[in-house]
């Protein structure tokens, strides 16, 4: 149960902060709830379906070769997890009535990948103990976090756009890319000091999700503020 605790904590605090940044009209808990379900269990099958048909079509035979790390980062990590995440988030929370705001999509986003980290982290920890705990709350949570925010903002535009589409896959491929690079970086760590590039991209990724963040926030159809 500690262990559990341990590998949970991180995520809580994400999602409070979150919720606490929803400053002008908070989604229904219930909502929020499902949503986090929805990462931590529905997620986590579409993930573990897309691997197992990855290890047939990419496998990695050679875990020295840049290329084929390159490949699993981009293509069967970073793809594989954020297109699961982004399609509980299109089929189901964007479509909800409650969803009714650009920010809201920032909040979504977050929660469904919440749940997936959630579900991931859990696995971790109870294999690794205490320490990855620690060192994931510090790495992994964060960018998951991230990532969710990219995809999300623009997920909370397209609602309202008549450039869904596009806005929307501008999305998930940000999610991609960022959750791409951070992986990459650290799948080829054979080459000494290299993994300073996925701290590099998650700063990056954490400074474009403070500004996404305030640029959702100041255009809230909420915020009386701006009136």
């Amino acid at each position: 149960m500690e262990l559990i605790i341990y590998a949970l904590a991180p995520v809580a605090v994400v999602i409070l902060y979150i919720y606490l940044k929803d400053k002008y009209e908070k989604e229904p808990k219930r909502l929020l709830l499902i949503s986090f379900l929805l990462g931590a269990i529905v997620s986590i099958i579409i993930t573990t379906i897309l691997y197992g048909v990855f290890d047939l079509a990419l496998p990695l035979t050679n875990s020295l070769s840049v290329w084929q790390q390159f490949v699993q980062a981009f293509f069967v990590v970073g793809f594989s997890e954020e297109l699961s995440k982004y399609l509980i988030v299109l089929l189901f929370a964007q479509r909800h009535k409650a969803f009714n705001e650009p920010f809201d999509g920032i909040v979504y986003a977050v929660m469904v990948s919440m749940g997936f980290a959630a579900t991931e982290n859990i696995f971790y920890v109870m294999e690794s103990g205490p320490s990855t705990a620690l060192l994931r709350a510090f790495t992994a949570i964060p960018a998951h976090a991230t990532f969710a925010i990219l995809m999300g903002y623009f997920m909370g535009k397209a609602k309202f756009s008549s450039n869904r589409i596009i806005l929307n896959l501008t999305g998930l491929c940000l999610a991609i890319l960022f959750h791409g690079a951070y992986d990459f970086f650290l799948f080829i760590d054979f080459i000494p000091g290299i993994w300073v590039g996925a701290f590099i991209s998650l700063f990056i990724a954490l400074i474009l999700s403070r500004k996404a963040i305030k640029k959702h926030q100041e255009i809230s159809y909420f915020n009386i503020e701006e009136e």
